[in-house]
């Protein structure tokens, strides 16, 4: 959408709730067994139909195909934006986790002095504060089953892509359901390459590693573009990471870690259009304490140092909430709007339309109106039940109705 909004518009992060027929046949592929293409391409796009048509009727404005092009095998799975990523990717091995290296965690290039060095998700800071909590298999703080509950990518060559026709494919579905709708524009996701670290027994340098990813991943994000759909990058790494840092680092460090993979996006998307690109970050969306995660002050000059148009993070999630308050101090650069999470994939509780409609008045209020686009903080679908998952966009889009009657009287 172009021009001034004289209103304030609605999209979301991306995953949406998957008809159970696609689960079923992706669970039997990713398992090896055969399935029938043609029903599978079918249902494929069948799914994307519904789903444009369906964030359509919930009032949502900037719509995607709910990211179902991302295989995703089990009904709860809160890695598919990411996991979607390895059979697209030429010199990634997935292995059984029985066969896991625990040497291949670590970076595989030697760390200097004070540099960050990443440990495993079983080594997060917050997992270590409530490691009972995270034990019950009953308290919701460990991730559900999904595909890297069993598998595990491994860099064992040079890192190319090799998911052109199925990126392809997804497009088609896409731009055929948009024209269906009569929606002139939508967007698709798409990994940045800080969040796709791969273990390793082939790369000895870090850096090496990322920059093949960056290059390899760039070939996805031209063809979104090219095809006339806006590209979101999501990069929930660059503040999640935090956590998954053993010894908690210093800020300096940490930032220096961070910028070196904004570095290797923007290397990535170089000379891509900015005003198409729209980039997300987040803490992470397990259903954890979170009491570790960084906070958004410490972070946010590396998220706007991204070369996109509008930045999408967590803002209803009640570890961030207040930090709306960072917008007071930071000025959001000329022609960037903000897309904060203003419902939550982190409850079960329908927010209610009104306190959708403060949240937004909130960043309105010190960004501008015009610099607002009301979203989610997460994916919802795999997140929280399907029927949940759309009454959450439908309060979205009345509190966006409230809000703008607020705004612009």
């Amino acid at each position: 959408m172009t021009g001034t909004p004289d209103r304030i518009l609605t999209t979301h992060v991306g995953s949406l709730p998957r008809p159970k027929r696609l689960l079923e046949l992706e669970r039997q592929r990713s398992s090896g067994e055969q399935i029938d293409d043609a029903e599978y391409e079918q249902v494929l796009r069948s799914a994307v139909d519904d789903l444009v048509r369906h964030q359509q009727q919930v009032q949502i404005d900037l719509v995607n195909d709910g990211e179902v092009g991302h295989t995703m095998g089990f009904e709860y799975d809160f890695g598919s934006w990411y996991s979607y990523i390895v059979r697209r990717l030429g010199g990634i091995e997935v292995i059984d986790v029985s066969q896991w290296d625990a040497k291949m965690a670590a970076n595989p290039a030697a760390a200097e002095p004070g540099e960050v060095v990443l440990g495993s998700f079983l080594e997060r800071r917050d997992r270590g504060l409530f490691a009972e909590a995270y034990a019950d298999p009953q308290s919701g703080c460990e991730l559900p089953e999904q595909f890297l509950s069993h598998w595990s990518p491994v860099a064992r060559g040079p890192i190319t892509y090799i998911g052109h026709d199925v990126l392809a494919r997804n497009i088609a579905n896409l731009k055929a359901a948009l024209e269906a709708a009569g929606i002139e524009e939508g967007w698709m996701n798409s990994v940045a390459p800080g969040s796709c670290r791969f273990p390793t027994d082939y790369y000895s340098d870090d850096d090496e590693q990322l920059y093949d990813t960056a290059e390899a991943l760039r070939e996805e994000y031209k063809a979104i573009i090219d095809a006339g759909l806006v590209l979101q990058l999501d990069d929930p790494a660059v503040a999640e990471n935090w956590d998954q840092i053993p010894e908690e680092p210093s800020v300096e460090a940490y930032r220096r870690f961070a910028m070196k993979r904004v570095d290797a996006l923007n290397h990535a998307i170089r000379d891509l259009p900015t005003e198409r690109i729209r980039y997300h970050l987040c803490w992470g969306s397990w259903h954890g304490p979170h009491v570790t995660d960084i906070p958004m002050a410490d972070i946010v000059e590396a998220m706007l140092a991204v070369n996109a148009s509008k930045y999408s993070f967590e803002a209803a999630n009640v570890r961030h909430e207040h930090e709306w308050r960072v917008w007071e101090d930071v000025k959001l650069p000329e022609g960037k709007k903000l897309l904060p999470g203003v419902v939550s994939h982190a409850t079960n509780v329908i927010e209610h339309p009104e306190l959708v409609a403060d949240r937004i008045v909130r960043y309105a209020n010190v960004v501008g109106r015009e610099n607002v686009i009301a979203s989610t903080d997460c994916g919802l679908g795999g997140r929280v039940h399907p029927q949940i998952a759309w009454a959450k966009l439908e309060a979205l889009g009345q509190g966006a109705a409230l809000a703008t009657k607020r705004l612009w009287g």
